[in-house]
């Protein structure tokens, strides 16, 4: 990929931090210019960005290589936590739609990228949760029950745990069970779940509170950071996320940082821009994210 830009400041300041990573670049991206564009994710291997709107409203293909960039969905809330399988060759999103009196309702499905065919995985429902892809399997709570679908032949046979939030409240199903874990009480609100990639952790965040690792049953909940949000594994030890501020109406600052469940942390961009919602390559060696200007950047790990 041609290299669009390189931001001298950007590394500079993740030095100048008690370093976890060792950034090599940071580059943006020169994705379609569109003020209102927001990073959805990064394939496991890199090779491709999925672009929305910050509404969450459709979903593109942009290929980091090639530059070309190809429509999935215009569904609304397709965006919002969508997912790709752990090969890259198939996008699972939502369809948000109302009924006529007005309840919101969502449709799972699946693109397979190669071919541009859709399937739908769950028809319109109130009651879809949280989604889980691994290797060839997605596994999706419904109502609190969890279903798998194959995404080629076999069905994977492994447990997969599947964070959700209901009421406000963090839920887990695992082995078709779904329990209520809400580590830090009930009268607490929480956003943001995660599983780690070795499926020993979560990490999620308390509204008004900030971000907390936990093990993978609620135990033992620490407090990470307050300016530590929408974090995501990089790999089992690292959390990167978003350290945003705002003026009550707008984000006024934002950078990417970076926790390790020991307690170090590093801050990967500086003031010159407002970077947000950073999604991590599976390997750990690229973080990608947007700013307030519908730019796209990737940060280069060594």
């Amino acid at each position: 990929m041609k290299k669009i830009l390189f931001t001298l400041a950007l590394v500079v300041a993740a030095i100048a931090n008690a370093q976890v990573l060792e950034v090599v670049s940071v580059e943006k991206i020169p994705t379609p210019e569109n003020q209102d564009a927001k990073v959805a994710g990064i394939a496991p291997d890199g090779s491709y960005l999925l672009l929305t709107t910050s509404t969450n409203q459709g979903l593109q293909r942009f290929d980091l290589k090639s530059g070309e960039n190809s429509v999935i969905t215009e569904a609304a809330g397709a965006g919002y936590n969508a997912k790709i399988t752990d090969d890259g060759k198939d996008v699972i999103y939502r369809e948000t739609s109302f009924t006529p009196d007005h309840r919101r309702m969502q449709r799972l499905v699946r693109r397979t990228l190669a071919s541009k065919s859709d399937v739908v995985i769950l028809e319109p429902t109130r009651d879809l949760q949280g989604i889980s892809v691994h290797r060839n399997t997605i596994s999706f709570v419904n109502n609190s029950k969890v279903k798998k679908v194959a995404v080629n032949k076999t069905l994977q046979t492994e447990d997969m745990p599947v964070l959700s939030i209901s009421n406000g409240q963090l839920m887990l199903t695992r082995g078709g069970n779904t329990v209520q874990l809400s580590p830090n009480g009930t009268d607490k609100s929480y956003i943001w779940p995660s599983v780690s990639p070795d499926m020993t952790h979560i990490t999620y965040y308390v509204a008004g509170e900030g971000c907390y690792i936990a093990g993978l049953d609620g135990s033992n909940p620490q407090f990470v950071a307050r300016q530590c949000r929408a974090a995501k594994w990089l790999d089992n030890r690292t959390l990167v996320a978003m350290a945003d501020r705002d003026n009550g109406e707008v984000v006024t600052e934002s950078s990417i940082v970076v926790y390790t469940i020991d307690g170090r942390h590093q801050t990967l961009t500086d003031k010159s821009l407002i970077a947000m919602y950073p999604y991590a390559s599976a390997d750990g060696k690229r973080i990608v994210f947007s700013t307030d200007q519908g730019e796209a950047y990737m940060i280069n790990i060594k």
